[in-house]
């Protein structure tokens, strides 16, 4: 490891030093890649970011999803900048919302074709809950181990990772957790697909049956999770669960936050699959960078009271001029430079580079992934699949910093998701750094 004095070589002493001003004031819980790595940016263009001290990194996280067409895109610059000189925020109708909304519908399964925008992941899952409360006249809701749908009281109890809610009960009654989703690499029953025949979704089912009181209105589920470590469920899975939600006539609410707009090398997470959900939530590579979501679904369904009441399903930010003109000139783009296909097709030949890799580092598990979704799972041993220790994983996290990669590799499921314009070329300068760093890493195991 390439060390100066004691510390690592980032972040350098002028960033270390601005870091260390913000922290007088800034609330402890940032985020871990901005505690571990304490940048401080002074300017990224596309997947380049320049820190305070000179250091050029490539950036193989997007603001964990967020930035789906990368920093200061020529485009997303001219209409925001057009926009916020005109008006920048209330709830009236505007030119850029008009065409945003059209875009977007666009774009959207078949039927699904009324909108609501939200300013976050979790205010617009809490949307779907409502709706879907408001369409079945039920109050009960699902979802699976290793998912997560944001941390308002609300979602909480619907988090399959418990670090986020130890402490903080006692949760929303009448939401469960009765089973694991389709996680193959570690099933929780030690099968193997396909001769499993779903049997995690089997468990679900009668966890449910003797958990809940049979009032299910919706199950809640990623196409692929996406916090969990890319976890990508076999080909047929959503269809199962398509199925149980119309056995318990309850809405299937696709959680879209990070497997939607061509992240997946597909429009949609659940295009995997070709199903139609009931309700989808959209966010982070929807704005660009910019602060907003939304939820999709049938104007019919959107139209169910008390959700379609009047301010029913409104947002103070939802919907403003700015969150519009941010996700006009994000879906432009995604269309006008085929983002979509330069996903698939990047996303494949990272997917490549990272499976020729395994085979000669010992302590790649895993890879799996889709589009530029891609996950990296690491073990101290393949064969018991016991997960690399924190203290390494932190050290690969520097190792990737000193070789000029920003990435989510400090815990053992390395999630790979840089902005979805990434080059042939920066794709495999970062993966060439992120080779190194865990050749480096493996010589220490």
């Amino acid at each position: 490891m390439k060390n100066i004095g004691g510390k690592y070589k980032v972040p350098g002493p002028v960033s270390s030093a601005v870091f260390e001003e913000e922290s007088k004031f800034m609330a402890p819980g940032l985020q871990s890649i901005a505690l571990f790595s304490r940048l401080v940016i002074k300017k990224a263009r596309g997947v380049r970011v320049t820190d305070l001290d000179g250091n050029n990194y490539i950036d193989f996280t997007a603001g964990i999803g967020v930035g789906s067409v990368g920093h200061a895109h020529p485009h997303y610059v001219k209409v925001l900048s057009e926009q916020i000189a005109r008006a920048n925020f209330g709830s009236f109708c505007s030119e850029n919302r008009l065409e945003f909304l059209k875009l977007l519908t666009s774009m959207t399964p078949p039927g699904i074709d009324a909108v609501q925008m939200y300013s976050g992941g979790a205010e617009a899952v809490e949307a779907a809950l409502r709706l879907a409360k408001s369409v079945t006249h039920k109050y009960e809701f699902a979802a699976f181990w290793g998912g997560f749908h944001g941390k308002t009281g609300g979602v909480m109890g619907m988090l399959g990772d418990t670090s986020f809610k130890a402490g903080l009960g006692p949760l929303m009654p009448g939401v469960y957790l009765p089973g694991p989703y389709a996680y193959c690499y570690r099933c929780r029953l030690g099968l193997e697909h396909p001769g499993c025949g779903f049997a995690c979704l089997e468990w679900f089912k009668e966890g449910l049956k003797r958990q809940s009181t049979h009032n299910i209105a919706g199950i809640l589920i990623e196409p692929i999770q996406g916090t969990a470590g890319n976890v990508v469920p076999p080909k047929g899975y959503m269809n199962a669960v398509q199925e149980l939600c119309r056995e318990l006539d309850a809405l299937l609410i696709a959680d879209e936050m990070i497997t939607g707009f061509g992240r997946t090398g597909r429009a949609w997470g659940v295009d995997r699959d070709g199903i139609i959900p009931d309700v989808m939530t959209l966010g982070k590579g929807i704005g660009g960078g910019f602060p907003m979501s939304a939820l999709a679904s049938s104007m019919e369904a959107a139209s169910a009271k008390p959700f379609g009441n009047p301010s029913g399903s409104s947002s103070s930010y939802g919907g403003n001029p700015m969150a519009a003109a941010a996700g006009r000139a994000v879906l432009e783009i995604i269309k006008n430079e085929n983002l979509i296909d330069n996903s698939r097709r990047i996303g494949a030949i990272l997917r490549n580079s990272l499976l020729e890799l395994k085979e000669h580092c010992g302590i790649i598990g895993d890879v799996r992934g889709e589009g530029l979704m891609i996950g990296v799972e690491l073990v101290s041993d393949r064969k018991t699949k016991e997960p690399l220790r924190k203290e390494l994983t932190r050290q690969l996290f520097h190792e990737c910093l000193d070789r000029g990669l920003i990435s989510m590799c400090y815990g053992y499921n390395i999630r790979i998701n840089p902005p979805l314009i990434i080059t042939e070329d920066e794709a495999m300068e970062g993966f060439q750094a992120l080779k190194g760093a865990l050749l480096a890493i493996e010589a220490r195991v």
